[in-house]
């Protein structure tokens, strides 16, 4: 009998190609074993799991606690601008009108 798609779970239709030894084949098919799970299956899992956990690692900023309070210091109360601030936000404020006609 053949096995019906899910149709909750997203149709897998692209394909992925990497070349590797056979030492690293057998590494991954012994730990898919391991693990109950097709080849495919463990490989495409492992690699969301690495890739979410780099997008993850590099979209956070982490703080120790005195950066954190530093952090709300400055949101709460910023500092006055100096000169050349002003002076950035007079250009851009030139800028900005010369585009806008």
């Amino acid at each position: 009998m053949a096995v019906q798609p899910d149709p909750l779970q997203p149709r897998r239709d692209q394909r992925l190609e990497a070349r590797v030894t056979d030492d690293e084949k057998q590494l991954f098919v012994t730990a898919a074993a391991l693990t109950g799970r097709s080849l495919s299956d463990f490989v495409v899992g492992s690699l969301r799991d690495a890739a979410e956990l780099v997008i993850r690692e590099r979209q956070t900023m982490q703080l120790s606690a005195a950066d954190a309070r530093s952090f709300v210091e400055a949101l709460v109360n910023p500092p006055e601008p100096n000169q050349a601030l002003r002076r950035a936000a007079r250009r851009h404020r030139a800028a900005a009108a010369d585009l806008s006609g």
